[in-house]
């Protein structure tokens, strides 16, 4: 067979493709693999299933395709954008996180082929799997927004996302810069990863400005899509408290459509009234960006819902139409929050069910829909948020979760990270449910 071979020529703005098939960004002709197991995506959950089928079927099995240089802790995204960490504490190398009898592939999926098991990447390579597990995480749509982006662009300006590595710094920057007028958070009209997330920011951010002697000159603003503080009862109504006792405006069904950096503004709609627009001016707006599942996984509608979702059985997390398929975390259709946690949860249920599969056994694993929240309320202080898909409280201590705690707050700040590096990435972290039997043990 005669390779075609693609050469770049990086021109002034952009690489310019001469051919666009058969020789790899790496400058290796392009090649077909094959494996029992395609992992794609090499974020928490396609590390921690990777790294218990690896080490259950041997090396050479297991293919981790994933174009990453680093691994991101999302979670301490948070505490980075209220100057508690830093940046550089929050990734590691992909290669020193991902398992290491399995194979790695630096190249992202460009097609998906359920009916042929068969994924292409974007260099030109061909992997023809047994089995797939999708796992690539959320999209961030910053471009969504007109302006947003310009206004990120603004070297220490007032606009500022923990979402993503590229921005996260900005935020405590912001907070320092901040003199006084609106502080303004938003909740975008789309999924999100870590819906705690954006409240997060908005109380570390009152408690920096009160450490500060800035908060009697600034007006908070909370303004989010939903119809809610939180989704879950339980705790919204102790976050109700919160906000009341210091003083934040909350605004429902409101979201951000439009960034207008030169004049510092930010234009909202009203949900409910989708005519009806105002104009906020910030002096400082933390956004949280729309998000949606990756255009790849979108352009394959056998393998997603209609809002582009790996369409999957709530309790085994199987496919519903490829019995060989399955997905976790925020790709897949699972109703569950959209959290790190559900991801430790999920991935025995995942990796159980894909050896009954492989076994050619019915999968019985039954994924509960966990989610844990740990709504980080300021600088010593959290309240850690648990429940299931009913959206009922699955609390670990045998104590009432929805008090602000120290205790809380140094586990998410000084043991979350370990565990999620040592145990979770490696397959030996399933999440709390047998700590949790065992707290609330009775005889």
């Amino acid at each position: 067979m005669i390779k075609v071979l693609c050469y770049t020529i990086k021109t002034a703005n952009s690489p310019l493709s001469i051919a666009a098939r058969g020789f790899a960004t790496s400058g290796i002709l392009n090649e077909n693999h094959k494996c029992k197991l395609l992992v794609v995506g090499g974020g928490a959950g396609g590390c921690s299933v990777a790294a218990k089928a690896s080490n259950k079927l041997g090396a050479g099995k297991v293919i981790v395709l994933e174009p990453a240089d680093n691994h991101y802790y999302q979670p301490m995204f948070t505490l980075i954008g209220g100057g508690i960490k830093k940046l550089e504490d929050s990734f590691r190398p992909m290669k020193s996180v991902l398992p290491a009898l399995a194979t790695w592939i630096k190249d992202s999926a460009a097609k998906f082929e359920p009916e042929s098991n068969t994924v292409h990447t974007s260099g030109g390579d061909t992997i023809e799997y047994e089995y797939l597990l999708v796992a690539v995480g959320l999209q961030l749509n910053y471009d969504k927004i007109p302006g947003l982006l310009e206004a990120l662009s603004i070297p220490n300006g007032k606009v500022c996302s923990n979402y993503s590595p590229k921005y996260v710094d900005r935020t405590y920057q912001a907070l320092k810069n901040f003199r006084t007028g609106n502080a303004v958070f938003t909740f975008p009209n789309s999924p999100v990863k870590c819906p705690g997330a954006p409240q997060k920011v908005l109380y570390i951010a009152e408690h920096y400005l009160r450490k500060s002697r800035k908060r009697k000159n600034a007006q908070l603003h909370y303004n989010t899509s939903l119809p809610v503080l939180f989704g879950v009862k339980h705790y919204a109504d102790a976050l109700w408290e919160i906000v009341k006792k210091r003083d934040i405006n909350v605004n429902l069904r409101t979201n951000l459509v439009e960034v207008k950096p030169g004049t510092d503004e930010a234009v909202f709609e009203n949900l409910d009234k989708p005519n009806e627009r105002f104009t906020v001016k910030y002096e400082l707006l933390h956004v949280t960006p729309p998000m949606g599942a990756p255009d790849v996984l979108k352009a394959c509608k056998s393998l997603v819902t209609e809002v582009g979702f790996v369409d999957v059985n709530k309790d085994t997390l199987q496919h519903q139409k490829f019995s060989n398929v399955f997905a976790i975390g925020d790709c897949s259709s699972s109703p569950n929050s959209k959290t790190a946690a559900s991801v430790a949860a999920q991935s025995q249920v995942v990796y159980k069910n894909l050896m009954a599969v492989m076994e050619g056994r019915t999968p019985n694993r039954v994924f509960d829909g966990y989610a844990s929240c740990p709504l980080v309320t300021g600088y010593n202080t959290c309240m850690l948020a648990e429940f299931d898909y009913s959206l009922t409280p699955l609390e670990t201590f045998p104590l009432d979760q929805r008090k602000e705690r120290f205790t809380m707050y140094l586990m998410k700040k000084d043991f979350m990270p370990p565990l999620y590096w040592h145990l979770l990435l490696n397959g030996l972290w399933n999440g709390p449910g047998l700590m949790r039997k065992l707290m609330h043990f009775r005889l």
